[in-house]
Order: structure tokens, then C-alpha cells, then sequence
């Protein structure tokens, strides 16, 4: 009779193959140049806005009439509006208001947007019809004229603008995320865990999302990039955040009835805008090459 004998190393620990798994993704991330470059960007842009109060050089709303629309020199680095005031200074805090729109209306888009593309997915049939039927209604009209109705009827207020961003953005995240979960459930251990009497709402929980993290967060610096140029365009025709404060929407639109005397009131707050879209964009792609198994295995 034959008595099976554990292996010599069986209480040794061993790193958890999800763990390994996503630190060998993070290496792969950070050994592609272009992604290495756009989390760079997006770090340094982080820093910087989170940084206002001690890297802004002036109060961004001190008025100074005698240097008005003043070029960029060592006092202004990226020049002065047509109040006299610190374009840096406010470029700086703008993003502040701007990133700050952007992070909690994706918040509120991947979170609303995975619990009912999930809800679709997972109990199908007449449910799953009926909510991407919504969703296809609601996809038919462009995004940024419905954020046109919405923020003429709510306000322009910084609440009103992330919930009304990230509603607006929650139709596509859920189609999104359907997909990604139907493509999961016809897997082997979603087949087992049903088999075994596992519920739908444990199965979604425990198991088929966080194996579509990678497909999430894609999702995520989509509609961060998307989010950003939505608040800019609603600024840039007179809905955005009102003065004093203001966006890089803002003081893109402020800079444009400046353009042919002042060129740089247009085009540093544009860089900014164009700037943090390259790098979210960026990301996003270099994240489906890198969590894709196929194309990271090519």
C-alpha cells in the first residue's frame, strides 16, 4: 500500500499567482517606452495641480491692470491675462478643477456603468434587453449636446459638472463592460462555480471582475481622456466653470478672443488640454497591449 508523501517544500508560502501576475504586468507596462513616458506625464501633471498652493507663483485671481496681456518672461513664465493675472497661476489651479471634474466623474461612470453592464450580462434574457435598449437610446444622442441641456438646466458648478459627466458616460462604460463579462462567463470556472451553486451577484463579485480589471481600467483612461475634452468644449462656449475660477476649458476660451494679440493665452492652456489626452490616451493603448495575453505574448 502506497501512502502519498507531501512534497519537501509544501509549507513553504508562496507568492499568490494573481499577485505575481500583476506585478510581471506593471513590469511589462513600465518597459514599454510610450507608457513609461505617459505615466510620467500624468504623474508630473498629478503633482503639479495637487502641488497649486506651493508651486503657483501668484494668487491666480490677483488682478494687476498694468500687466495686462504681458508676454512670457522670468516674472511670467507663460505670460498674463487680459486682467493682469498669473497665466501660470492659473493654469495650475485650472487643472486643479479640471482633473479634479475628470477623476470623480470617471469614478461615478466606471462605477454606475459596471454594476449595470454587469446586471445585463449576468442575468440576460429580458433584463439584459430591456437595459441595453436604454443604453442604445441614450448613445444615440451625441454626449456633448445632452451635457449642454444638462448643464444649462443644473449649473456649472463643479458637483453638477462631474455628476452630470459621469452619467453621461456610464452608457458606454456598461457596454463595455457587458462585452468583457459575457466573454468570462462562457469560461471553465465560471461554468464550475455555477455548477457548485455559486449565485450570480457572488460569481460577478468574487471572480468574473476582478478578472476583467485589465478591460476596466482601459475603460477608465478612455473615459478620463473623453471627460476632460467634454468639460473643456462646455467651457469653451461659455458653460463651464464661471469666473474667477476657471478650467483649461476656461481659459482656452477666454485666450481664443485673444488669439491675434496674445498668442500664448491660447496655447498653453490648449498644450495642457492636448498634453493630458495624449498621455490618458496613451496609457489606455498601452494597457490592452500589456494586459492582453495575446498581445503581449506577440
Amino acid at each position: 500500500m502506497s501512502v502519498a508523501v507531501p512534497p519537501a517544500n509544501a509549507d513553504v508560502a508562496v507568492e499568490p499567482p494573481a499577485e505575481r501576475e500583476r506585478f510581471q504586468s506593471l513590469r511589462r507596462l513600465l518597459r514599454q517606452p510610450a507608457a513609461a513616458v505617459a505615466l510620467t506625464v500624468l504623474a508630473l501633471l498629478v503633482l503639479l495641480v495637487v502641488l497649486a498652493p506651493l508651486v503657483g507663483r501668484y494668487d491666480p485671481t490677483e488682478v494687476a491692470p498694468r500687466d495686462q496681456l504681458q508676454g512670457p518672461s522670468a516674472m511670467h513664465w507663460f505670460g498674463t491675462d487680459e486682467l493682469g493675472r498669473d497665466l501660470y497661476s492659473r493654469i495650475v489651479w485650472g487643472g486643479r478643477l479640471a482633473l479634479g471634474i475628470a477623476v470623480a466623474a470617471t469614478a461615478i461612470a466606471m462605477l454606475l456603468g459596471t454594476l449595470w453592464g454587469g446586471i445585463a450580462a449576468m442575468r440576460g434574457g429580458l433584463v439584459d434587453e430591456i437595459l441595453m435598449r436604454i443604453v442604445d437610446g441614450i448613445m444615440s444622442i451625441p454626449i456633448i449636446l445632452t451635457a449642454l441641456i444638462l448643464v444649462a438646466a443644473f449649473g456649472a458648478s463643479v458637483t453638477s459638472l462631474a455628476l452630470i459627466l459621469g452619467l453621461l458616460h456610464v452608457p458606454v462604460t456598461a457596454r463595455m463592460v457587458r462585452s468583457a463579462i459575457l466573454v468570462e462567463r462562457h469560461t471553465e470556472y465560471c461554468v464550475a462555480a455555477t455548477a457548485a451553486g455559486a449565485s450570480w451577484w457572488r460569481l460577478l463579485r468574487r471572480e468574473i471582475l476582478p478578472n476583467t480589471t485589465p478591460t476596466l481600467l482601459v475603460q477608465a483612461s478612455l473615459n478620463a481622456a473623453s471627460i476632460i475634452l467634454t468639460e473643456a468644449a462646455l467651457s469653451f462656449v461659455g458653460l463651464g466653470i464661471q469666473p474667477p475660477d476657471a478650467t483649461w476649458g476656461t481659459l482656452l476660451q477666454q485666450g481664443y478672443a485673444k488669439i491675434y494679440t496674445a498668442y500664448w493665452f491660447v496655447i498653453f492652456p490648449g498644450l495642457f488640454i492636448f498634453i493630458t489626452i495624449w498621455a490618458l490616451n496613451v496609457l489606455a493603448d498601452q494597457l490592452q497591449v500589456v494586459l492582453d495575453p495575446r498581445e503581449a505574448h506577440r
